[in-house]
């Protein structure tokens, strides 16, 4: 192991710093400068901020050439109350880190520690904070960034901690684990009238409780079927809220999922289909628009044989768990510049579930992906 205990209470307490102060999709300054500070002293050949937003990219090179291999982890945090009566709980009204960015933060931290001390032999390697995964806006935005051809990789590597997964084991395959998805934003207009009078008006309220349920019967299979389709419907409005008023104008949320790619043009032309029938039908006005839009991730088999060998070295246990899995991620993106891969990493059989409001990381796994994750490093750069 290439941290000492006090290494560990370090990064605990670093990880504890960042949960105490959550930061949503596009809003992580501070949590970025936390980073940038705890990086002070770890001595990286080059520091890049505001990658792509607030994103921040770590350099450490070796004394000879060689691949760059990057690793990513997430700075956001989500828009959700925590109810965590840990001392290290939120201290941001409806906000909190019940993902785990900021253990996925704290393992890259660990892997900067370890390669401030022992360099590379060779090539780079690339510690990528990125920015807004949960709207599936920042690996997109880091993608665009010009500064991102200085860290270009040859390899991309992350991994997410898994309630559900018996606790310091993984989950790993290749091909597709994550779902595509996207959220597709639904308006009905019409006429608003007098409650008295709707007659005079012209409502939403019967294309709206039609286009429910069928878009949530465009749903079909479960991966890791290739023609897996999701529709979930996630929020719906209707006029005003008001007795006096009949409704004219309606809106409805939808995300829909996609195994691959390729898969999600046909599911969204045959949800804007049933939406224009509806619309038509009713004489209402109707638009779309799309959000959140997240590509599959793809674990490519070169990447998936060294993630394989890293987690053999380090005795940690894996399979195919229940992969793929119909969440969505946004490193998915990292596939089109290179070949990546991704691993889940057990946080318990009985922890609290993702997005949970008592959900909060295991301290514990920090070590147990750092050590993974250096020796991907230590057996490619030396």
């Amino acid at each position: 192991m290439f941290l000492t205990n006090r290494d560990m209470v370090e990064l605990q307490a670093f990880r504890h710093e960042l949960h105490r102060h959550p930061e949503v999709s596009g809003e992580e300054r501070e949590t970025a400068r936390r980073v940038v500070e705890a990086l002070r002293p770890l001595s990286p050949a080059k520091v890049l901020t505001d990658l792509g937003g607030h994103g921040v990219a770590a350099i450490f090179e070796g004394s000879a050439a060689g691949p760059t291999l990057l690793f990513r982890a997430e700075l956001d945090a989500l828009p959700i109350e925590e109810k965590l009566k840990a001392e290290h709980r939120s201290t941001a009204s409806g906000k909190g880190h019940l993902c785990g960015h900021d253990g996925h933060s704290t393992i890259l931290l660990a892997l900067a520690t370890g390669l401030s001390r022992t360099p590379v032999a060779r090539g780079r390697v690339v510690l990528l904070w990125q920015p807004a995964e949960e709207d599936g806006s920042g690996a997109a935005a880091v993608l665009a960034d010009p500064r991102f051809a200085e860290i270009r990789p040859d390899f991309a590597y992350s991994l997410h901690n898994m309630p559900g997964l018996a606790f310091g084991t993984a989950a790993l395959k290749s091909g597709p684990v994550n779902c595509a998805s996207r959220g597709m934003k639904i308006r009905l207009s019409g006429k608003t009238a007098h409650a008295s009078q709707p007659e005079t008006g012209l409502s939403p309220m019967a294309a709206i409780s039609q286009l429910m349920p069928a878009l949530t019967a465009l749903s079909h299979g479960a991966p890791p079927a290739t023609d897996f389709t999701l529709a979930t419907v996630t929020h719906a409005s209707l006029g005003e809220q008001a007795f006096g008023i009949a409704p004219g104008d309606a809106e409805i949320w939808v995300t829909l999922r996609t195994l691959i790619d390729d898969r999600m043009a046909d599911l969204c032309d045959i949800a804007e289909d049933l939406v224009t029938e509806a619309a038509r039908d009713a004489g209402l006005e109707h638009a779309v628009s799309y959000h959140d839009i997240f590509f599959h991730c793809e674990n490519a088999p070169d990447a998936v044989a060294h993630l394989e060998a890293a987690l053999t070295a380090e005795t940690v246990p894996f399979d195919e768990g229940d992969l793929p899995m119909r969440a969505s991620e946004d490193f998915g993106r990292l596939r089109t510049v290179c070949p990546s891969a991704m691993f889940f990493l057990g946080a318990g059989e009985r922890h609290p579930a993702l997005h949970n409001p008592d959900y909060d990381y295991p301290d514990d796994l920090t070590a147990i992906g750092a050590r993974v994750f250096m020796a991907v490093i230590r057996q490619a750069l030396g």
